[in-house]
């Protein structure tokens, strides 16, 4: 009997330049990476405030229905978004897949990859970086705004370790179109050269 315990990564067969090992690797643990903080939304959906001390209370039932579809969508869309990385590793982030309508089979230039993914990644950091001031609050890409409060240091411990990682999601992002874009224009000009 063969025990799999380790995980081997995808051949890399399917791209034209061999990828970096350490690419592979975020690129696949991304999704994984995020779960966390889609995970930890769900609850406030069904009106559970994960220890979050709030003034105003959680708001009405007709609110709730539009929350509830709000944050599954923020979850899915998320995960589908960091998934969607996984191209920068893969032959279909180089080649369009055959069921794409009119480009499906062709290949994809660099700079349409690259551009939206750096992009992305430089939005990203923008987004989730925090910077705090002190006085329990911190500035933001949208101005300065109070931290959240919890009923104790245990709600506030799990907040932490789940939404953390949100903030390595731009940096990875950009850290992978980087390596997408180094390997795929030293290949094109390695053609051209011969």
């Amino acid at each position: 009997m063969n025990l799999k315990i380790i995980h081997r990564p995808p051949s890399v067969s399917d791209t034209e330049r061999p990828v970096p090992r350490w690419a592979m690797r975020l690129a696949y643990a991304l999704p994984l990476l995020l779960l966390p903080s889609c995970l930890w939304r769900l609850p406030f959906a069904l009106h559970f405030d994960m220890g979050q001390v709030q003034e105003g209370g959680m708001p009405a039932a007709w609110a709730a229905w539009v929350g509830i579809l709000y944050i599954l969508g923020l979850s899915a869309l998320s995960e589908a978004i960091a998934f969607s990385t996984i191209g920068l590793v893969r032959g279909w982030g180089e080649v369009a897949p055959d069921w794409v309508p009119i480009l499906g089979g062709r290949r994809v230039r660099p700079l349409a990859v690259f551009g939206p993914a750096a992009l992305g990644g430089l939005m990203l950091t923008f987004l989730f970086t925090t910077v705090p001031i002190g006085g329990g609050r911190e500035l933001t890409l949208y101005g300065v705004i109070d931290t959240v409060e919890y009923s104790n240091a245990a709600w506030a411990t799990v907040a932490t370790v789940c939404v953390t990682p949100l903030a390595a999601w731009g940096p990875i992002t950009l850290a992978l179109a980087i390596a997408y874009y180094r390997r795929r224009t030293v290949a094109i000009t390695t053609l051209a050269r011969s």
